[in-house]
């Protein structure tokens, strides 16, 4: 079969799914998963997270501290200020020597052997989780009869019921209720699980971006004075009528 009619192939097989009418006869056929939400939803991530969180809360305080640190001297190098840093400033500093660099590749070493532990920790509690996933899919599949599952961007449209990413993260919340957060020693990650944490961490940094955004225009607009809306005198003065 070429690639044309596997297309063609997956397409009638969603129309058939789609034609059914409940909501159930268009899971039963094909559905929608998004694997890295789906780990991310479970109980056992958010508990190992807090967990590795309040573990390792000192580490995160001295990054936090190195990181305004090496923005310091980020701002020192930049010699026209106009809060950017450019390569041709860089270059300027490496050609002149300049000190400054040493802390800053210094600080950037010593942020990265905190991050280290935490970075450990959390990857192996997501490969945890994930060493169960296989199976919890098999499950959610075998249930809901699925013949084909798609990322979820594969449609323009679905239905919220072809979605199984809940019911997935359900499956796992049975068979993996809690995960522990100390890796063994020498651990070392599998390929699979370094791509998926790296898809994690970068959907924790998008979610902290937009939040910061919230809560910066929500200050702003608490800040903004009230404008009180403008309303008629109690007791108008009666205007004579005009002949």
């Amino acid at each position: 079969m070429t690639k044309i009619s596997k297309s063609i192939a997956a397409l009638l097989l969603a129309g058939a799914a789609f034609a059914g009418g409940s909501a159930q006869a268009q899971v039963a056929g094909i559905a929608t998963l998004d694997t890295t939400d789906a780990i991310m939803q479970t109980k056992a991530f958010a508990q190992a997270y807090q967990q590795i969180g309040t573990t390792y809360a000192n580490n995160s305080q001295s990054i936090q501290t190195k990181r305004r640190e090496i923005n310091d001297i980020n701002a020192q190098l930049d010699t026209n200020k106009d809060k950017n840093l450019t390569q041709e400033e860089l270059d300027a500093a490496i050609k002149a020597k300049n000190p400054l660099l040493q802390q800053l590749e210094t600080k950037e070493r010593e942020i990265a052997q905190l991050q280290q532990p935490i970075v450990a920790a959390q990857a192996f509690a997501v490969e945890s989780i994930a060493d169960r996933y296989a199976a919890a899919q098999q499950q959610v599949v075998t249930q809901k009869k699925i013949n084909i599952i798609l990322a979820p961007d594969a449609f323009i449209w679905a239905p919220d019921a072809v979605d199984i990413t809940k019911a997935v993260t359900a499956a796992l919340d049975v068979s993996v209720p809690a995960v522990g957060t100390t890796p063994p020693a020498n651990w070392q990650p599998k390929q699979s699980t370094g791509a998926l944490y790296e898809q994690i961490q970068q959907r924790l940094l998008n979610a902290a971006r937009v939040q910061a955004i919230r809560n910066a225009q929500a200050q702003q607009a608490a800040q903004q004075p009230a404008t009180a809306p403008a309303t008629a005198p109690a007791n108008p003065t009666p205007q004579p009528e005009s002949r």
